[in-house]
This record gives C-alpha cells, structure tokens and sequence, in this order.
C-alpha cells in the first residue's frame, strides 16, 4: 500500500501498443480523495461476485503450468492470497505464496528470502516464473524482477503505487507503524518508477480509495516496451479479489513466453469495455 518513491512517473494509460517511449518525471499526485474510502467496503461485494462469475472465470484463457509467486499486501499475509491462488491452481499455474507471515514492509532479510525462494523454483521447475503483487507486494515482485529478470516471466501489480511519492496513498504512516521505518528512508534504495525489463502489467483502479491511481500508471520506457495498464473497476482492497481483475491476470499470465502482446481491447464486446474502461 504505502509507497517509497524514489522519481515519478507521467500518467499515461496503456492498453493497446505503447507509444513512443519516453523518459519523464511526474508531479506528485495527491491522495484518492477521502469520500473513496467509504467505498473500500466494496471489498466484500467484489468477493462475494466471485461465486456468480465462477463460471466465466473457469473459461479463461489455460495455463502452461508454469509457477506463480503472489505478495500479499501491506499488514496482510498469504492468506489474503489463498483465493486468487486457488483459481490460479485450477486454470493449472503452480502458484504459492510468499511464505513470509505478515507484510509489515521490507525489513532486514525480507527481500532476501524471496529472493530465494524465487531462485529455487526456478531451480526446480527449469522455468522462469510469474510474480504478482498486490498492493505493497508489486513493489517487491518488481524489485525482484530488475534483481533476477533471467528467472523472471512476467510481473502483474494490482493497486501498487511505484510511480508516485508515498503521499501519493493513504497508507504510508501505516507503513511506517508498520515496519517501524522512515518511508523516506526507504526510497533511496530503489528507483521504483522504472519498470523491470520483463513483460509488466499495472491493474489499477480510478475509484481506489487507499492508493492514487495515477501512481499505479506505468509510464512508457525506453528500456521496455512490453508494458501496460489495465483498468479495472474494484476497490483497493478488494482488488485481489475481483473478478475483472482475475480475468485479466489469467489472461496475462496464459500468454506464451516470448509472445507478450498488450491486453486485447478493440476486438471485445461493449460489456467488456465496460468492465475494463479503456481511456484514463
């Protein structure tokens, strides 16, 4: 959730092929607005939608079998994740979580041990593996991604604030009670903005009552052109278990290594593009 930023970047969404890459700096967003956050209680609608959309989910695009890392979000632990992990199992992913109890942000050793665990899988499966990260846990997935991109499929983010400062949320002084660290402290040592150089995909959502949304938007890289952004309509804490937004992982995730294309929007129905609205 909270964000330690190190440089912004322009807020630009993407859902069809990028444009000209660009290197910029963004002006610092402000936090979502407070009547949003009322709207967080959506959470609890957006879980229960899953049971009626079970049937469509179970028709998404099938896996490889290739594995799946998931990062729970900030003061959240793997079982936060157990039912995105469970859908992800029966389209045939192996995907575990991040094994590490609560999130309370990247303290001595935390990043280290994903870091492992990201080099056994690999080790094991003799696959590059897939990281998704809610929240707080993006950060980590697209860390380890610019640490180990050989090991590394793809990156999926949901709600994560990499392109903003940490004022940019609602949650940094809850990082900071957290971790009992100085968010700002942490920002010098990564250069978050910068996408990692493997295909990377940032699910956000306009109406995100804990993160601004225009810090979840990846700007277009130089170094990467396989990146993008897919809006979705969720709450901040209900975004790991929306529906849209479980579609469009699987979608992502089911793309052949070396064969990443942008989320499909000009070829749907009306209905999806009202589910996945295409312009910021």
């Amino acid at each position: 959730m909270a964000n330690p930023s190190s440089k912004k970047a322009p807020a630009t969404h993407t859902t069809a092929a990028l444009p000209a890459p660009v290197d910029a700096v963004t002006p610092h967003c402000q936090p979502p607005s407070a009547w949003l956050l009322p709207l967080e209680l959506r959470a609890f609608w957006e879980f229960g939608a899953l049971l009626p959309a079970w049937p469509l989910l179970t028709r998404a695009p099938r896996a490889d079998g290739h594995a799946v890392m998931v990062f729970p979000g900030l003061s959240a632990n793997d079982a936060s994740t157990i039912p995105l992990r469970h859908y992800l199992q029966s389209l045939g992913y192996q995907p575990w979580g991040w094994e590490q109890g609560f999130n309370f942000g990247p303290r001595p050793g935390v990043l280290d041990e994903a870091k492992s665990n990201l080099e056994r899988t690999f080790k094991k499966t003799h696959r590059k593996v897939s990281l998704i990260g809610w929240s707080l846990g993006g950060v980590y997935a697209r860390e380890l991604a610019k640490e180990l991109p050989h090991m590394v499929r793809s990156v999926i983010t949901l709600g994560t604030p990499f392109a903003g400062s940490h004022k940019s949320t609602h949650a940094w002084r809850v990082y900071e009670l957290a971790s009992g660290r100085r968010i700002e402290t942490e920002v010098s040592s990564y250069d978050l903005p910068s996408a990692p150089p493997v295909p990377t995909s940032s699910i956000y959502s306009r109406t995100d009552g804990v993160v601004a949304w225009q810090a979840s938007i990846q700007a277009p890289s130089r170094s990467n052109r396989l990146t993008e952004n897919i809006e979705v309509i969720a709450s901040h804490i209900g975004l790991g278990l929306n529906p849209s937004a479980w579609w469009a992982i699987a979608d992502r995730l089911a793309q052949p290594e070396g064969h990443w294309q942008p989320f499909a929007m000009g070829d749907k129905s009306r209905l999806y593009a009202l589910i996945y609205p295409v312009k910021p």
